[in-house]
């Protein structure tokens, strides 16, 4: 009988990570959850999204230092089972899965809201299941489906930020769809000044816009089927940065200079206002496909994390063998398949939970992001101690400004869970977040501890 481990097909090339990578980054947070930050925050809050995107920027080199020389499926559930030891591992493994699991039900929930804009009486849960469905059946062909799709819907949603862009600035500087009369900048400081709610608009609108950046650290779970880690990982990381800087901050200042914050009512794509504003026809229609798109990215790339953090978390013997296995074309079939099950919850839950679930649902999934942050910090910390003088001198993509860059997102990160609480809706994450993290704690040591002191199989 042959030892060999299952392994995944590398199929994801550099264009694909590279696409995936940008496109983790823009989704409905930015389409339409930046109205509440702004509502927050005003034009401040574009000191919001860049305080937010330097940190995870840390983040990001954080984990690339370890993915590049530790490419594998998994990413810092592994990082965490090595360099912490297996409870972290295993509490950053299913925590993960968890986290996408509550996301991509708020996603195929949202996708069947956003198709009631054209069909609007047909069932939500039937948009939602097709979503499902087609998704699932795309993670189960091959990694370089899943990623042709992925760089296709990244693509749809770069393009719709750099086309507001153009045609922001065009209003903007020459007055072009407003008569001929250009706008400028004073927006941004006209309505109650640039900081209207004070500094502490600012950090209060964090818990909101540290969702948006939720799914980044998806590159690393990319590592173990990429063709070329040591290239395409520090290309796709170093660009983080610059993407947030142009893509968030970027489109928001257009927004912000055109349409006054003051009218915003935070529940508005300020994307659709925008456009609205400067007269383009079916602009509803227009955002509503963009967004549908983001919906479909996101249901698409959770499948496909949490098909490969359940197939690494059976290699480590914490979750059923059967998950190991791989099929023909090279993906993690049954755990893809489990995890597509278990989504059908949210299908179900369309006919009998108000969508207002939906909310706390995905504040939860940003708790659970902001734990694998801080384990990926935790793990390139204890990474870096291992190693001696000469092999850090070595190292193919190293940290920059370690270690006050890590220590300075560890505090920042933690910054941001105390203020959950003062956001209602992001509050009961606090409560349901712990919870988790105990449940998970205890099925540790009472169930997976127990049977592997027995030698058991899980």
């Amino acid at each position: 009988m042959s030892n060999k481990q299952p392994q995944l097909k590398r199929g994801l090339e550099s264009r694909h990570i590279a696409l995936m990578s940008l496109g983790a980054a823009i989704g409905v947070g930015l389409f339409l959850g930046s109205a509440g930050a702004i509502k927050i925050a005003g034009p401040a809050v574009l000191l919001t999204y860049a305080m937010g995107g330097l940190v995870i920027f840390f983040v990001m080199r954080a984990l690339g230092e370890i993915a590049v020389e530790i490419p594998v499926a998994g990413s810092f559930s592994r990082y965490a089972q090595q360099f912490l030891g297996p409870l972290a591992g295993f509490i950053t493994g299913w925590n993960y899965w968890f986290l996408w699991i509550v996301t991509c039900m708020a996603e195929i929930t949202a996708v069947g809201i956003y198709m009631t804009l054209w069909f609007p009486d047909s069932p939500k849960w039937a948009w939602a299941l097709a979503a499902l469905v087609a998704m699932t059946l795309v993670n189960l062909i091959a990694a370089k489906v899943f990623g042709e799709f992925e760089f296709w819907f990244a693509f749809i949603k770069v393009f719709a930020i750099i086309a507001m862009i153009v045609i922001g600035l065009a209003v903007i500087l020459f007055g072009i769809g407003n008569g001929g009369v250009a706008t400028g900048f004073s927006n941004l400081w006209s309505h109650g000044g640039f900081m209207p709610n004070g500094f502490s608009g600012v950090i209060g609108a964090l818990p909101i816009v540290m969702f948006a950046y939720l799914g980044v650290e998806m590159i690393g779970v990319t590592a173990g089927e990429a063709n070329n880690p040591k290239k395409t990982l520090p290309k796709a990381i170093n660009t983080v940065l610059w993407r947030v800087l142009i893509f968030y901050i970027g489109a928001l200042t257009v927004i912000l200079s055109i349409y006054p914050w003051s009218d915003m009512d935070g529940q508005s794509s300020p994307f659709v206002m925008m456009f609205d504003q400067v007269g383009i026809r079916y602009a509803a229609g227009i955002i509503n496909f963009v967004v549908l798109t983001a919906a479909l990215s996101s249901c698409n790339s959770g499948i496909f994390s949490t098909g490969r953090m359940l197939f690494n978390l059976a290699g480590q013997k914490q979750a059923p063998k059967i998950f190991h296995n791989v099929g023909k074309t090279g993906v993690p079939t049954v755990a893809i398949l489990f995890s597509a099950i278990v989504l059908l919850i949210g299908v179900v839950l369309n006919y009998f939970v108000d969508e207002k679930v939906f909310i706390y649902l995905t504040s939860v999934s940003t708790f659970g992001a902001i734990w694998t942050w801080l384990i990926i910090l935790f793990a390139q910390i204890k990474f870096r101690k291992t190693l001696t003088g000469d092999q850090v001198n070595k190292l193919s993509f190293k940290n920059i400004f370690y270690p006050l860059g890590s220590y300075f997102a560890i505090a920042f990160l933690f910054m941001v869970v105390v203020l959950m609480y003062f956001n209602v809706d992001t509050r009961i994450a606090l409560i349901v977040g712990p919870i988790w993290i105990a449940l998970l704690i205890f099925f540790y040591f009472v169930v997976y501890k127990k049977q592997k002191n027995q030698g058991d199989s899980f």
